[in-house]
């Protein structure tokens, strides 16, 4: 039997998720919600088949639906991925997974007790380029890594709901994780609200890891281009990731410092920078969000997290758990605050 879907938020990224949904071979979308009547009536001319309600909670009483998509505003997130967990429903969250730690972590348990999958939308663990990233990282091409620096920028698009580190800052926040196989201890967070106070639409972040790396996020609404990069530099070899690199998205730099020997004054080595090759990697590019939607169908099917650990619900909580201390961070002037994680 196929799986039924539905989609709830019928925004910016619901019908990107219908569309998905509807291709998949093993589901069938029934049913999608939405407050708005023009988003509704939107979706209507495309998707006649699909049934449509104003209240998410109709949606849940259907014994048809077994897993919904939340992509509805940060804000109702928590009301709405509790509500779906009670109704036994597997569910699969846009990021963040809420926007409290106080919200996220009680749904991580209740998850866990129904037998319930809960996916958070981490879709760039999904690209191409990142998939690549995390293998070179894992078996160390680069070496040691040293340090992760990401920037995330464009022109827009503008929200009031969560500032630029909770709706861009997360998607580097949850790559650097897992690039990394860690979470950072502390954090610290400098921002700027130009034109919509207090939401700041721009922000620089940086984060400690336990194993010595530091990390550093760019993201911004207010540039004039749209850049998504993030380069790892390592002991042996830096590596580089560009959304929109050609002739590919991966770079791989023989580039590093070596000491020498050869002593200039008492005690001091001499620090050389190495010049090698430039590797172009040959990558087979997807659409991220076709794979992670095949993965949560492929979850849903097994009924646990199986071996593909990207999006756990964990991992989700975990970015809240950091972006929580980053804002305490941009209260407080750009203090180090020590990431509380509540699981």
């Amino acid at each position: 039997m196929p799986l039924g879907i539905a989609v709830i938020g019928l925004g910016r990224w619901g019908p990107n998720h219908l569309r998905n949904f509807s291709a998949h071979r093993d589901c069938i979308v029934l049913a999608a919600a939405d407050p708005s009547t023009a988003s509704r009536e939107r979706v209507a001319q495309s998707y006649r088949t699909v049934q449509l309600y104003a209240d998410y909670r109709e949606v849940l009483a259907r014994s048809d639906i077994d897993a919904v998509v939340v992509s509805s505003p940060t804000a109702t997130h928590a009301e709405i991925v509790r509500a779906a967990l009670q109704a036994g429903k597997h569910v699969l969250c846009e990021k963040p997974l809420t926007n409290s730690s106080a919200d996220a972590w009680p749904l991580v348990a209740m998850a866990r007790e129904r037998k319930r999958v809960l996916m958070v939308g981490h879709v760039f663990l999904y690209n191409a380029g990142i998939e690549y990233l995390v293998k070179a990282a894992r078996r160390q091409e680069a070496g040691s890594p040293f340090y992760m620096d990401a920037v995330r920028t464009n022109l827009g698009p503008f929200r009031s709901d969560v500032n630029a580190a909770w709706d861009l800052a997360s998607h580097d926040i949850y790559i650097f994780n897992y690039v990394l196989g860690e979470r950072p201890t502390w954090v610290s967070a400098v921002g700027a609200s130009f034109l919509r106070k207090p939401v700041e639409d721009i922000v620089f972040l940086t984060l400690q890891y336990p194993s010595g790396v530091l990390g550093h996020i760019h993201v911004s609404w207010l540039d004039p281009k749209k850049l998504r990069m993030i380069t790892l530099v390592g002991e042996n070899k830096m590596i580089t990731w560009d959304e929109f690199g050609v002739p590919g998205p991966i770079m791989i730099y023989d580039r590093s410092v070596v000491k020498d020997p050869v002593y200039t004054t008492y005690g001091e080595f001499q620090l050389l920078t190495r010049e090698g090759d430039v590797v172009l990697p040959r990558i087979q590019l997807h659409e991220p969000l076709v794979a992670q939607t095949k993965a949560f169908v492929e979850r849903c099917r097994a009924g646990a997290d199986g071996e593909d650990d990207r999006g756990t619900a964990r991992q989700g909580a975990e970015v809240v758990d950091v972006l929580e201390a980053a804002a305490a961070s941009l209260r407080d002037n750009n203090r180090r605050v020590e990431v509380k994680y509540g699981g």
